[in-house]
């Protein structure tokens, strides 16, 4: 794979064959940071769990108390009292039957989050080939399928992120921006691992993180000391 100049530079800083501390492992991500915008810090931790079954999936969400550093667009689809109050709680696009057509007839697709209420979900089932591969389809353990639409609402725009593993057993996660700071971002890796080892399945055996890497948008990964982590 092609790697530019900035890149290699910065990969010299890191010595891939060691595990880092979390704040350590922070700054060096920071100082890799070279790229002319903010660059967004992920997170990427290996599970010792098989999603293929049931009983070792883990998804969640959790609120990272200094956010993402991203404005998050949330559609809510709900009717009468609901759809109100998702209006009033700030939802950028709030609709029923006409967003469901308008998603399925114009390719709409001006948000990052669905919230809908338990009562809409029949319609909103129509869309699961849509929204189901942007992962963008709600979820009761997400917390996007509610009655509480204000809560959701609040929570998404404070900073709420969804954790769940991708097939080959991998959380990948945002924890911020580069701009934010060792401190922040690593109150923020703190509380979004914190709910993964909280999420552990009882049918998981052995060790449960077996990797954990971060890394910005642009920048080469660095891996963090696993056995700090549970």
């Amino acid at each position: 794979m092609f790697r530019g100049k900035k890149y290699k530079e910065s990969a010299k800083l890191i010595d891939r064959a060691r595990q880092y501390d979390a704040e350590e492992a922070l700054d060096l991500v920071i100082q890799a940071a070279r790229a002319k915008f903010d660059e967004t810090v992920e997170i990427h931790i290996k599970l010792g769990v098989d999603s293929r079954h049931a009983d070792q999936q883990v998804r969640g969400s959790v609120v990272l108390p200094n956010g993402t550093g991203k404005t998050r667009r949330v559609l809510v689809i709900a009717k009468g009292d609901r759809a109100r109050e998702a209006e009033a709680a700030g939802a950028d696009f709030v609709g029923a039957e006409d967003m469901i057509a308008k998603i399925q007839n114009e390719n709409f697709f001006d948000f990052d989050v669905v919230v809908a209420t338990p009562d809409m979900m029949g319609m909103v089932g129509r869309l699961g080939k849509l929204l189901g591969p942007k992962g963008l389809m709600p979820n009761p353990k997400a917390g996007t399928v509610t009655m509480d639409v204000t809560r959701a609402i609040n929570e998404i725009k404070a900073g709420k992120v969804e954790y769940r593993l991708d097939k080959t057993n991998i959380i990948h996660c945002p924890l911020g921006k580069v701009s934010f700071g060792r401190d922040k971002l690593n109150e923020n890796f703190t509380v979004l691992v914190g709910a993964v080892v909280r999420a552990r399945p009882a049918a998981a055996k052995g060790q449960f993180i077996r990797s954990c890497v971060l890394a910005s948008s642009m920048g080469p990964g660095v891996k963090v000391n696993t056995a700090k982590l549970v």
